[in-house]
């Protein structure tokens, strides 16, 4: 049997946005996320264009995540660079994610890799 889901059941998420909202209306504005299949999470992403993750660590700082839980890896195509992180905010979780173009002087070469 499917049990439907309520918007009741995405409270916890609901209520962390609008938290958020008021206790940062200064930082950058991310994409925003809360869906049905997380009815728990609230998935704030950023997508940086100079190279660096300035938005992610304003936001990172306010949500007080530790850096040594911060991930960083560079996706397949090599071009991207992506930190993510999780943290517990007024109820939920909030999943932080920020993408960047990883500078060309930066990325690896595969020159010479078996």
């Amino acid at each position: 049997m499917n049990e439907v889901l309520t918007l009741d059941a995405m409270a916890a998420p609901l209520r962390a946005l609008r938290l958020l909202a008021v206790d940062f209306p200064h930082l950058p504005a991310p994409v925003v996320d809360v869906n049905s299949l997380y009815p728990d999470r609230l998935s704030l992403s950023l997508h940086e264009q100079n190279g660096a993750f300035t938005a992610f660590e304003a936001w990172r700082a306010a949500l007080s995540i530790d850096p040594a839980a911060v991930d960083f890896h560079v996706q397949f195509d090599g071009r991207t660079g992506v930190l993510n992180a999780e943290a517990k905010y007024a109820g939920a979780t909030i999943e932080l994610t920020a993408y960047t173009r990883v500078p060309t002087t930066a990325r690896l070469s595969t020159a010479g890799v078996a």
